[in-house]
């Protein structure tokens, strides 16, 4: 084989340049000041994993170990959920034109993704987080 390009006849058919796996983490911020687009690498996604095993440990009797692809998993899991949950509440704030998301904004976005007795607890402890360190 050589090492020219690929003829048109090489090429997949039905597969757009759009869907190539080198386009798959460009993004377009629809918040940023004119669509600008921004690369988001895999490990700029995910909560630090060490962060991730230190809050596992805490569940988890003294003695125990946690294998590192449980850890690779709750840690996709958990960043995958806070980013859910993030975007629903950055949409809320964008149609109000509002550029903070504040805790009633995920406590919204929790309820309307059904993920309402998580947020009824969340908004106990919001609460409760105002009054000991100030009305942020």
């Amino acid at each position: 084989m050589s090492n020219s390009p690929p003829k048109e006849t090489d090429v997949e058919q039905g597969v757009s340049p759009d869907d190539t796996d080198a386009q798959m983490n460009e993004h377009t911020d629809p918040h940023a000041p004119g669509g600008y687009e921004f690369e988001v690498k895999e490990q700029d996604r995910w909560l630090p994993i060490a962060n991730v095993a230190r809050i596992m440990k805490t569940a988890l009797p003294e003695n125990a170990k946690i294998a590192k692809e449980a850890k690779e998993c709750m840690q996709e899991c958990v960043s995958e959920f806070i980013s859910f949950i993030t975007s629903e509440a950055s949409e809320k704030c964008h149609q109000e034109k509002r550029k903070t998301v504040n805790g009633e904004d995920i406590l919204f976005a929790m309820t309307s993704l059904g993920f309402e007795n998580y947020a009824e607890a969340l908004k106990i402890y919001l609460s409760k987080y105002r009054e000991t360190n100030g009305n942020f």
